[in-house]
């Protein structure tokens, strides 16, 4: 049995300003943030000194592991709001006094020395409590017992978290695992991985160099001379994700040339894309056997091949396996500049459950510079040369815009069903049902099972049910997108020809019906690996 601290910050206004590194809006509240805030308050109540019990309780909350957070969603305005702050040069302004200066005009005038700041805050919505979670075994020792209440003293006397102007109130409490799943917010999760983009935790040392830098900041005019305090320098930072969201994907982008590499190779999407992701799979077949890797993980990893070698029955891998996603252009046409589907002339390698990250690391280094090599259909069955794979930087404009966050998504080439979407011939009774009862409830049967099938794509595809729960999905033959061709259209695998093709919309919700931005790249269906059912972002 397991027991949970809970410390929870509640804000006052409903609004949060904290900035994480390069200014960058910070949500939730880093964990270092609140220990930080949790350090001061624990000074002020003892006369700005930490006492024996306080350090003790600090030190021991710094020695655990990143806790979970529960958060309200936090929206990010849209439009910024403008103030007039100071400029910090009022010495400025004392020496134009000093010098008999007292028409307060130009430097004398502290009005003269003031900016105009763009706020962007984060809006909280649905709640305004933010909690962070500690897990703690059963039964308490009594000394992990009195770290948790010097802590929740400490918590009760924090008055602002992030901006001056950012006031909350504190507070604390053991919670039961059911308590503790109760908590109403999006439940973020530490990841294993550390990253630059991460939150700041803190870790041992984290105390002593809160109160290295304090000291340095109390010494910094000593003897006369200004000395900078030292930054701070002793915390980790933590990947923190929301429990809806996918694991995060790894990718190697590639843009597809000429063979001379004199410019692009493009490859009309609905009857080459297929042709594309085949030849893509041969080359980095072909990378891996010039690498010396067995042959078993060949067939495993980049062929997505579990029977051994010989076998006639195919044996599929699961997730842990290349998916080889040929990417449309999004090109600007016309006088209001919309999106447009293009040609393909790039192409993208992932794995879908973010474990094949070793691989696809490899992948980018390998395959820059292989040919993509289409085989004639003739008595000599020689192989052509087609085009050229490039390694693109992240920056790529196109590649980015399979990848940014959005809420929004629509398919640019069709989703294949991971099944028969109408296995009780409803479409074949409603040409000989009159009665428009009748006809509703075929009709809602038929689109009921559709519905349970493109959620049931989503799961496979490795998203949480609880987002395929929650998502609102559209639909049809014709695509979204224009530049799209019909979705039957598209070529498809042999094996996959029986099974319908739809293309499709998703609108991503929490529980809450609020929409959840998740990144790309998003492929789901039966084709995933081969780049059918790949989208991009609406908004």
């Amino acid at each position: 049995m397991s027991m949970y601290f809970v410390l929870t910050i509640a804000f006052l206004d409903g609004r949060f300003h904290g900035r994480r590194d390069g200014d960058e809006p910070e949500w939730p509240p880093s964990p270092l943030r609140v220990f930080q805030a949790l350090v001061a308050a624990s000074a002020r109540m003892n006369g700005g000194a930490l006492s024996s019990d306080g350090s003790s309780a600090l030190q021991w909350l710094q020695a655990q592991p990143a806790p979970a957070i529960v958060a309200p969603s936090g929206i990010l305005s849209a439009s910024p709001y403008r103030l007039s702050v100071p400029n910090n040069a009022m010495d400025i302004v004392a020496r134009a006094w000093g010098r008999g200066n007292e028409t307060n005009s130009g430097d004398a005038n502290p009005a003269t020395h003031r900016t105009m700041k763009s706020i962007r805050p984060i809006h909280l919505i649905d709640s305004s409590s933010v909690h962070y979670l500690w897990r703690v075994s059963e039964p308490v020792a009594p000394e992990i017992a009195d770290y948790v209440h010097a802590i929740v003293e400490m918590a009760q006397n924090i008055n602002v978290l992030g901006w001056g102007i950012d006031m909350v109130v504190g507070n604390g409490a053991m919670l039961t695992e059911e308590q503790m799943e109760s908590l109403p917010g999006e439940r973020w999760l530490p990841h294993a991985e550390t990253g630059v983009d991460g939150l700041r935790v803190p870790v041992n040392g984290t105390l002593a160099d809160l109160q290295a830098r304090h000291e340095g900041f109390l010494s910094r005019l000593a003897h006369g001379i200004f000395t900078p305090p030292p930054p701070l320098a002793v915390y980790d930072k933590i990947n923190y994700r929301r429990a809806i969201d996918p694991p995060p994907r790894a990718i190697a982008a590639f843009s597809l040339l000429k063979t001379d590499a004199s410019g692009f190779r493009a490859f009309d999407t609905a009857r080459w894309a297929l042709t594309v992701a085949g030849m893509t799979r041969h080359a980095a077949r072909r990378a891996a056997q010039g690498a010396g890797w067995k042959e078993s993980r060949i067939n495993g990893c980049i062929l997505g091949h579990g029977e051994s070698i010989g076998d006639e029955k195919h044996l599929p891998t699961g997730p842990q396996r290349f998916a080889y996603l040929p990417v449309p252009s999004l090109e600007a046409r016309g006088a209001g500049k919309a999106p447009v589907i293009g040609s393909v002339r790039r192409v993208i390698i992932t794995a879908f459950d973010g474990a094949c990250g070793d691989e696809i690391d490899w992948a980018r280094r390998a395959l820059s510079g292989q040919m993509l090599e289409k085989i004639k259909k003739d008595e000599s069955d020689d192989k052509e040369h087609v085009a050229l794979l490039s390694l693109l930087p992240g920056s790529d404009k196109v590649i980015r815009s399979y990848l940014r966050p959005s809420s929004s998504w629509a398919t640019v080439t069709p989703v294949v069903l991971p099944g028969y979407d109408d296995p009780a011939h409803y479409r074949r009774r409603l040409q000989h049902v009159t009665n428009s009862d009748e006809q509703k409830r075929l009709l809602w049967h038929l689109h009921e099972r559709i519905d349970g099938l493109l959620r049931k794509a989503i799961v496979q595809a490795q998203f949480p049910e609880i987002l395929a729960k929650n998502a609102l999905i559209e639909w049809r033959k014709v695509g979204y997108w224009r530049g799209a061709d019909l979705a039957d259209r598209y070529g498809v695998p042999d094996h996959l020809k029986k099974f319908p093709r739809y293309h499709v919309k998703i609108q991503w919700r929490n529980d809450c019906q609020m929409p959840v931005r998740i990144d790309g790249p998003i492929c789901i269906g039966g084709g995933r690996f081969y780049g059918l059912g790949l989208f991009a972002p609406v908004d």
